[in-house]
């Protein structure tokens, strides 16, 4: 054989030996009695699409603050993307009246790209009502809480951390036969309370059995609330041992605008903390993700990482 010539076509590549590469001009199959010409499958590649922007953050709008909530729809509205709003949307009890004059004036001008997570202000008001009612079809089905959707070449999930969230909880039976239905090779989930937390509230238990879920499936990113911080950790398991390989990385962004807290018991694996309020913008691109918080005032954060 003095040299090799390779065409794609119609899924093969055609070797031909000696001169001019053979273009294929009939049926692509080829049989053992065909001599010269050797016919080998090609695996189609998975086209990578376009890096999407996720920004957001949870505790969001009071009518009586220093209209802490303006100041980070401002700097949402910068950042183009969908938005994520991790509950606690609209103080103080997530009733329709603290929607349309608390929320709706700030994040509300963000309100169509939204997808949206409940929190338990959202519940002092019977089951959320109002909540499902103001943002529709953005929050999932009405009355559950939890859905996913699917954001270039990630699968994201938002769930439900004021309903039962154990492991034999419908919650959980439909969060594993979500993640098992997913093709994406990357996925993040996001929900109110957070796991794990270094500030007032705390570690939140409840929703371990959730995580270990996610760990299972080897989710990329968790995101969570409820704290009036921004804090991040380093990837972890379900019972916050270090696992750099497996463990899923967690932010507590519970900056919308509520009044910051402090942090009160510095929980292991905790990389960054910050007491200030300002967003979480993540870029999701194919087999990585890169994140920075802007702050409203004072340090961010940034970084970047890959898909498991």
């Amino acid at each position: 054989m003095s040299r090799s010539a390779a065409i794609a076509a119609g899924g093969l590549v055609w070797l031909s030996c000696g001169g001019t590469p053979q273009t294929p001009t009939g049926p692509t199959s080829l049989t053992a009695q065909d001599s010269g010409v050797l016919a080998v499958p090609v695996t189609p590649v998975a086209t990578n699409l376009s890096t999407e922007i996720f920004a957001g953050a949870g505790d969001i709008a009071q009518c009586d603050s220093e209209n802490g909530s303006e100041m980070t729809a401002r700097l949402l509205e910068g950042m183009g993307g969908t938005v994520f709003a991790l509950g606690d949307n609209a103080y103080p009890s997530g009733r329709a009246e603290d929607y349309r004059n608390c929320y709706n004036p700030t994040w509300g001008r963000l309100r169509n790209r939204t997808r949206p997570a409940p929190g338990n202000h959202e519940y002092d008001t019977g089951a959320a009502t109002a909540y499902f009612d103001y943002f529709g079809a953005n929050a999932g089905p009405a009355g559950l809480g939890y859905y996913s959707f699917e954001l270039g070449n990630w699968h994201v999930v938002s769930l439900n951390s004021n309903i039962a969230a154990g492991g034999g909880s419908a919650q959980a039976a439909w969060l594993r036969a979500d993640l098992a239905a997913s093709t994406k090779a990357c996925t993040l989930a996001y929900w109110h309370h957070p796991l794990f937390s270094s500030s007032r509230h705390g570690n939140q238990e409840h929703m371990r059995d959730l995580w270990r879920i996610l760990y299972d499936a080897s989710v990329e990113i968790v995101l969570g609330g409820h704290d009036h911080v921004y804090e991040r950790f380093a990837p972890q398991d379900p019972d916050g041992r270090p696992d750099p390989s497996r463990g899923i990385r967690e932010f507590v962004v519970g900056t919308g605008g509520a009044m910051p807290y402090p942090f009160v018991d510095v929980k292991p694996n905790s990389e960054v903390r910050l007491s200030s309020r300002g967003v979480l913008r993540l870029a999701l691109a194919a087999g990585r993700y890169d994140w920075t918080f802007v702050s409203v005032s004072g340090p961010g954060d940034a970084g970047q990482d890959t898909c498991h």
